[in-house]
Order: structure tokens, then C-alpha cells, then sequence
């Protein structure tokens, strides 16, 4: 299949060059290049107009959450759950986001089904359960309930594990199951009940003993933080990328681009949750913990990309909030130029899931993910937060999932 007369968004070079033809067969790019002007063949598609980049990747995501609040997703029924999470992969990538990293709650159950194409969705990538302290980020029990439900199969978004040999059988378990990464809450959140924000979470033993670990399976750590204390910390101990990380400052973002640490900002969740929150369960308790993070997200981009730290974009939009995915790119644009979101969005992530040159490029050799544009988001990275609008055409694994030229 082809596309003919297009112009190809080439974030590499950071810019953008008309007049071309991609072509794919199956899963493959297999050529990107001028057009030669030859008639077009029964079944191309007319790019004239049109504007190519490569799929989207939102590296923090959570596809089976219902609600904002986490406990009470914890309650249904896995069936349940993952009748949720379909549609939700389904609209994900009509969004042109065709690969996600979900960090917390999905499974190598739903990505398996997305690879042999029982579902329409992105690329997933998984984690299975975020490891938690007791009392920590994904410890979501009220304090007036003592027993929690260990079983892997009960929906939610982590485990609690005690001390480095638990922490180690845990990893072990994960992995075993078809996870990816393993992703570390070391410090406190927003829609955890027990917790301070400013906490930082598992001791030193811990992380090490997650990090040791995942290494030896070929994996690697995520770790939820937000203070400068917990940040610098876990890229001491070998944490790979800092999700959320809204309250660093210059010198955290120096600790982080000298261990080669990433950064997934989140600045949409905040930003949504501050308006929808109350509306899609957020319990009224946790408000006070948003207001000390909601306006520092844009602050903690800046001083991470000053000091050269590798930012890729994340969302963590919970439920019915995840309608607002594509709203990270007007925020992120407020502090970073379209180009470096771009990058952010295809490029970084790809290299972040250890699939640079595949995934986040047009290329020939590229797995076929593209969008197809009304406008130049070089340009201007915002027309992208509005895809309904935006989005002409959506190519997951070589599939058409969105036509609306």
C-alpha cells in the first residue's frame, strides 16, 4: 500500500519535506521517498494535503482504569475490566497513538490479543503490577481495611511487597507473566489514601534488589517519583526512567541526564484531574495532594530539558479522562518547541522501550505505524490535541484503523 504526494513529517531532521511516497507491505515500511509522478495504482492513497509522521507513543498510560479512584476500580471483575480496557485500546489508537506503555494494571494477556489482532489497539507494552511498599503509592487500601487481595488476577493497578526478598520474588513474578519493565513507586501519590507526597518509598535494599533483578531477566525499572529527593535517589540505584517527576529541580535534572535516566512527564493528567476529578471518582481527601503538584510539571520539563535529559510523553489519564490523551501536546508545547515534543512523542519513546529504529520513525525497515495529518505539526505540535479534527488517517501494523479523509 501506498501513499503518494504527501508531505512526511521527518522529526529526525526536524523537518518537514513534500512531494513524497511511503509505502508499506504488511508490518514493514519498505520505501520513503520522492514521487516520481507516475499514475496512481488502484488501492494508493492521495497524500496531497496531507501531512506523514510516525505513530505516536504515550509511555505512561493506564488501560484497564475505570475511574479516578483506584480502589474502587480494584472491586470488578476482571471481565469486566478488560470489556473496559478494549474500548479503551480501541480509542487509543484512533487517537494515533499506536504504541502505549501502560503503567500499571494491563497484562501480556491483552498485548498478546493485540498482536495476533483479536483486538484493534496499539502496541502494548506492560509491567503487570507496580511493586508498592506497604503504605506506599499502590498500597490503595482505606485506612479502615486491613487484608488486601494478593491475587494477580484482581484488577488494580499494583502489589504491596515487603522487604529485598519479596521485592526480588515479585520481580521474578512479573516477569514470568509477560511484563516488560518493572515499575517501582518510591514515592508518595495523588490517589493513594495512606501516603504523603513527599514520602520516598522501599529502602535502599529494595530498589537495589528490583534493579539487580531486572537486569538479570533483560527488563529494566520505572520508577513513580516526584520529589528531587526521590528522583536523584532512584537514578542512584539504577532506576531507568522517573515517571511523573513534577517537583525536581536543576540539580535532580543534572543527576538524571548523567546516569542516562529518562523522564515521562505527565502534565495532562494533572491538568484534567484538576477539572474532572471529583466528577470521575477522585476522592475529595486527595485534592490537597494535586494542588502541590499540578503547576509544577511545565517547571520540572524545563529543568529537565536544560540539562539534556532524554524527556519522553506520557499522559496517565485515568477512565473516562483519557479522552484528553492528545491535550500533552498544547501543554508541552507551552514549554518545549514543537520539534522537541515530537521528538518526545516518536523518537525518545521509541529509544525508552528499546525499539529505536523500529517504532517512532518512517523508514524503510520501520514497523507501518503512521498518522496522516491535516496540518504541519512541526509547525505547530498543538494541532495534535485535537484529533478528531487532525487525524485524516491512522496505519496500525500495516492495518487501516482510522479513514476519515
Amino acid at each position: 500500500m501506498r501513499i503518494r504526494s504527501v508531505s512526511v513529517v521527518d522529526v529526525a531532521r526536524r523537518a518537514t519535506v513534500g512531494d513524497q511516497v511511503v509505502e508499506w507491505d504488511g508490518d514493514r515500511i519498505t520505501s520513503v521517498g520522492p514521487d516520481d509522478g507516475t499514475p496512481p495504482a488502484a488501492g494508493d492513497v492521495d497524500g496531497r494535503g496531507l501531512f506523514a509522521l510516525p505513530g505516536l507513543i504515550d509511555c505512561h498510560v493506564h488501560v484497564t482504569s475505570l475511574s479516578a479512584d483506584e480502589w474502587a476500580d480494584s472491586g470488578h471483575r476482571a471481565s469486566y475490566v478488560a470489556a473496559h480496557a478494549v474500548r479503551a485500546l480501541g480509542a487509543t489508537v484512533r487517537r494515533g497513538f499506536t504504541t502505549v506503555r501502560d503503567a500499571g494494571g494491563a497484562d501480556a494477556g491483552l498485548t498478546r490479543a493485540l498482536d495476533e489482532g483479536v483486538l484493534t489497539g496499539p502496541r502494548l507494552h506492560t509491567c503487570g503490577k507496580a511493586l508498592s511498599q506497604t503504605s506506599g503509592h499502590a498500597d490503595l487500601r482505606p485506612r479502615g481495611r486491613e487484608l488486601w487481595d494478593p491475587h494477580p488476577d484482581v484488577p488494580g493497578i499494583g502489589r504491596v511487597v515487603d522487604g529485598p526478598d519479596a521485592v526480588r520474588l515479585a520481580v521474578r513474578e512479573q516477569v514470568r507473566r509477560g511484563a516488560t519493565f518493572v515499575k517501582l513507586m518510591l514515592s508518595g501519590g495523588i490517589t493513594s489514601p495512606t501516603d504523603r507526597l513527599d514520602g520516598v518509598q522501599f529502602s535502599d535494599a529494595e530498589v537495589t534488589a528490583a534493579v539487580e533483578e531486572a537486569d538479570r531477566l533483560g527488563v529494566y525499572c520505572a520508577g513513580h517519583a516526584y520529589t528531587g529527593a526521590a528522583v536523584s535517589r532512584a537514578v542512584a540505584l539504577g532506576v531507568r526512567t522517573i515517571e511523573h517527576g513534577n517537583l525536581i529541580g536543576p540539580a535532580d535534572a543534572e543527576r538524571m541526564a548523567a546516569a542516562g535516566a529518562f523522564l515521562v512527564p505527565t502534565l495532562s493528567a494533572y491538568a484534567v484531574l484538576a477539572e474532572r476529578g471529583e466528577e470521575y471518582g477522585l476522592p475529595a481527601d486527595r485534592l490537597g495532594k494535586l494542588a502541590e503538584v499540578v503547576d509544577r510539571g511545565a517547571d520540572a520539563v524545563r529543568a529537565a530539558e536544560a540539562a539534556g535529559v532524554r524527556i519522553a510523553l506520557g499522559t496517565d489519564l485515568l477512565g473516562p479522562m483519557a479522552d484528553q490523551q492528545n491535550r500533552e501536546f498544547a501543554l508541552r508545547a507551552a514549554v518545549q518547541t514543537s520539534w522537541e515534543v515530537l521528538e518526545s512523542a516518536t523518537l525518545t519513546g521509541a529509544e525508552l522501550l528499546g525499539e529505536a529504529g523500529r517504532l517512532g520513525v518512517l523508514a524503510p525497515g520501520a514497523a507501518a505505524d503512521l498518522v496522516l495529518g491535516r496540518a504541519d505539526p512541526g509547525a505547530d505540535v498543538r494541532v495534535l490535541a485535537d484529533p478528531e479534527q487532525a487525524l485524516a488517517l491512522v496505519v496500525s501494523r500495516g492495518r487501516v484503523v482510522r479513514d476519515d479523509r
